[in-house]
């Protein structure tokens, strides 16, 4: 099945049980969007479904609980406090890079937002698709857009034009990032960045065969800016990947040291901090420091499996500071 129609049928899911996702659902010029938290509170199993099509169905995505660590990551942070985001895909390239990745910018002079999911497949611009492939003419398409607000008609009505679908089969999934959805859906992506620094470093993708990836869950703070920082700390300072590769082992130990974070000057500084000396711009950051803080190769050519980079829990627990304001993630289920 197609990306964007694997996609919708998540997201047709999710229009269903709106009212059990403490989601809404909204038509604009023909364009359904589903509110997972800007408006509506949204939760945790909103999240857990946005990151589910924004992976188009290519991948798992679920919570672990702090008090029941995974074996796996109770070996590399054995006292993290925190509920931990797992993902999961056989088929990273077509769930993180020609899906997940938020590749796609909308911006106008009322309304901005990131866009990801199998839609930037359909619309088909970025210069990723011309290395991977998997560009899509769907009939149909879903689209995630972190953002502050619903989008207009007009923003409607472009995405449905640049994906060349029918308005009223544009499905678009919306969260700000100081939401439980949308804290959520951006931690699940520490696989996906890691795909993306791979591909950043011109390594041959077609090597990588499944993949792991987990980060800790940032408590949600009342504005996005906080909540932009902790969700970045919370990959860049705590996430951890596992990639399954194959071919020879030399190749994997030159470019490990390269795909984490720690491989930027810059790595070592809580991201608020670095975003604000950039002026809030993304582009103006050191393009090194966007990965995950440990990798593990394991070659199933050869048998061998190489570490990266390390977890820097002082640096994720200051950012995760606790604040009155905060949205209580333990009890929301």
């Amino acid at each position: 099945m197609a990306l964007n129609s694997e996609a919708y049928e998540i997201a047709e899911r999710m229009i269903r049980g709106a009212d059990l996702l403490h989601a809404s659902v909204h038509v604009r010029a023909g364009v359904r969007v589903v509110d997972c938290g800007v408006q509506s509170p949204g939760g945790l199993a909103a999240g857990v479904e946005m990151a589910l099509a924004a992976m188009a169905g290519r991948g798992r995505a679920w919570i672990e609980p702090a008090d029941v660590p995974h074996e796996h990551w109770a070996s590399v942070w054995p006292k993290c406090v925190w509920p931990v985001v797992a993902v999961e895909s056989d088929q990273p390239l077509a769930a993180c890079l020609a899906s997940q990745y938020a590749g796609w910018k909308v911006s106008t002079k009322k309304y901005f937002a990131m866009a990801s999911g199998p839609m930037r497949a359909a619309i088909g611009r970025e210069e990723l698709y011309n290395a991977i492939g998997m560009r899509e003419q769907p009939t149909v398409a879903v689209g995630l857009l972190e953002a502050s607000a619903l989008p207009p008609e007009d923003v409607c009505l472009e995405l449905a034009a640049d994906a060349r679908v029918d308005p009223s089969k544009l499905i678009l999934l919306v969260a700000r990032t100081a939401s439980l959805a949308g804290t959520l859906q951006v931690i699940a992506r520490s696989l996906e960045t890691s795909l993306h620094k791979l591909h950043d470093l011109h390594f041959d993708l077609s090597r990588i065969k499944k993949g792991f990836g987990r980060a800790p869950l940032a408590p949600v703070p009342n504005d996005d800016l906080t909540a932009i920082g902790r969700t970045n700390d919370a990959i860049l300072y705590g996430g951890h990947v596992v990639l399954e590769v194959t071919g020879d082992d030399e190749s994997l130990l030159e470019i490990g040291p390269r795909m984490v974070s720690s491989s930027s000057p810059d790595s070592g500084v809580p991201f608020l901090e670095l975003f604000e000396k950039a002026g809030r711009d993304f582009y103006a950051l050191d393009p090194a420091l966007f990965a995950p803080a440990m990798v593990d190769l394991t070659n199933i050519t050869t048998g061998s499996r190489h570490r990266f980079g390390t977890l820097s829990p002082d640096i994720v627990t200051a950012s995760f500071q606790p604040r009155t304001t905060d949205a209580n993630v333990a009890r929301e289920a």
